[in-house]
């Protein structure tokens, strides 16, 4: 992907707070655990619920982000659950470090 459509991504409040969200699901979805513990990341009704938007936003937020390659996403039954790429996290600073 472009570096500009990495740093786009990167430009929205809610999209950073869930990216912070999802460094630390445990701490900041303590809900999860009902649901089966942060195996497959966190399910995207959580995240849908902790933002405080509507679905449709959520879900236009962490497609944003997946297709930066902040995210993946693992379907599981009905159930979309969302994790952090730490890999797209290292190469962007090394991006950062070698061009800005």
């Amino acid at each position: 992907m472009e570096h500009l459509e990495i740093f786009k991504a990167l430009s929205n409040k809610s999209r950073l707070q869930m990216l912070e969200w999802l460094k630390e699901p445990e701490i900041n979805f303590p809900g999860q655990l009902e649901h089966g513990g942060f195996e497959h990341g966190v399910c995207v009704g959580q995240i849908q619920a902790k933002a405080g938007l509507t679905q449709s936003t959520v879900s236009e937020y962490l497609s944003i982000l997946q297709r930066a390659g902040f995210i993946e996403a693992k379907r599981v039954g009905q159930w979309t659950y969302y994790k952090r790429n730490e890999g797209a996290f290292e190469a962007l600073s090394k991006l950062i470090q070698s061009n800005l």
